[in-house]
């Protein structure tokens, strides 16, 4: 027995990006105890043949239709298995020893013949990538607690987890109250994420950078190794971050910066990941235009705690389907009080990249002249209006004064 309830983060071909909660899912055992729960959040990008030589990568999460069908709770093994969609699961391989307990593997199965998500795809095969998450030592009669993201790259597939609880060989029958905190939590401080962006000058309350401009970057996805660019960026970025009272900045350098994400119909993804730098840009497309959509940014100074910050309401770095957006100038991109992004050389374009190159860019208004040139002849003739206006007036009175003389 079951039950389950979540509204998800969803992100896939032909839907916009949502807000999620997580997936919380609970499994009694055959004395009708609970012996296995889960409350997570899991995205997944997955890429595969639509032709010769071709690749198109779908983005999508746990539906709200699943199963625990499979699942298996023993002494020292427990399986939690989640089923969905047609043919796709999801399961969780658990191992225990006296004190402690750990995840050896998540097996991810996909059948490519559902083409309700794997549209035109060329293989009706079900396939299964085995992830190995480092989720290890973690107490008997406690459940596994970490909101911090945990990204498994195997094959073709990405799974990213976070917002995770996990509790295997639960005892009595009720869930712990007791938590192992995952490692990546104890460093880090999470900042909720937020409802409004700007993109003006720097707050007064930041200081000007000392930090030199950031060396600009390429950055480029592609479906697959024989293809061409199907997102491609290029900017130089600095964050802002506060740390207690003090503010401190950051610069992304490219030449230390991996490169990762996936290109879809309506939602494209960039993620950049450094030693100290991990962040992921989500572009949205509504068929005619594209804009920069959602920004989750995690920032690990040398000393201090790990700032992570999410804004997934924006609407910016708008331009039409087609073509690129560019903005030559600084530009500041507020995502949380506690985090700013600063953009130099920026040039984007995540939807109709052809032949790897750039398409005509629509400018920021920051770079545009053409606003500047009416503003210039309109404050011109404002002067000289008030030039003619001033003799004329000084005029008038030497005339009035001879007018008095004789």
């Amino acid at each position: 027995m079951f039950w389950c309830a979540f509204v998800v983060f969803f992100l896939a071909l032909g839907n916009e990006l949502h807000l999620s909660h997580a997936t919380e899912v609970s499994v009694n055992n055959t004395e009708n105890k609970l012996c296995l729960y889960a409350n997570l959040m899991v995205n997944f990008s997955v890429t595969y043949e639509v032709g010769v030589n071709k690749s198109e990568t779908v983005l999508f999460v746990l539906p709200e239709n699943v199963t625990t069908e499979g699942s298996i709770c023993n002494n020292t093994t427990s399986t939690l298995k989640l089923g969905f969609g047609d043919g796709h699961s999801w399961a969780v391989e658990f191992t225990k020893d006296n004190k402690t307990y750990q995840v050896d593997s998540i097996v991810f199965t996909y059948n490519l013949n559902d083409s309700n998500v794997f549209t035109n795809s060329t293989s009706n095969e079900t396939k299964s990538v085995t992830a190995k998450p480092r989720i290890t030592n973690v107490g008997v009669d406690t459940y596994y607690s970490c909101k911090s993201e945990n990204v498994q790259r195997v094959e073709s597939v990405t799974q990213t987890l976070y917002d995770v609880t996990l509790q295997a060989f639960v005892t009595n029958g009720s869930k712990s109250d007791t938590d192992t905190v995952c490692t990546a939590d104890l460093t880090s401080s999470t900042v909720a994420p937020t409802t409004t962006v700007t993109t003006t000058a720097a707050p007064t309350s930041t200081p000007t950078p000392t930090l030199p401009t950031p060396t600009t970057g390429n950055y480029s996805i592609a479906p697959d190794f024989n293809s061409t660019a199907c997102l491609m960026a290029t900017f130089g970025l600095r964050i802002g971050f506060k740390q207690g009272d003090k503010v401190e900045t950051i610069n992304l350098v490219p030449s230390a910066t991996e490169v990762g994400g996936a290109c879809g119909v309506n939602s494209s993804i960039l993620i950049l990941t450094s030693d100290t730098i991990n962040i992921m840009f989500t572009f949205n497309n509504d068929s005619k235009k594209f804009h920069l959509h959602a920004l989750n940014v995690t920032v690990k100074p040398a000393t201090g705690v790990a700032v992570v910050a999410a804004n997934t309401n924006m609407s910016i770095w708008v331009a039409a389907v087609g073509s690129s957006y560019m903005c030559n100038k600084e530009q500041t991109l507020t995502v949380t009080e506690t985090l700013t992004l600063y953009t130099f050389k920026l040039r984007v374009q995540p939807f109709g990249v052809e032949k790897g190159e750039f398409a005509t860019a629509h400018e920021c208004s920051l770079d545009d002249t053409s606003i500047l040139i009416p503003v210039i002849v309109g404050a011109a003739l404002a002067i000289l209006i008030l030039i003619v206006v001033i003799a004329y007036v000084i005029g008038r009175r030497k005339t009035y004064v001879g007018y008095q003389t004789l």
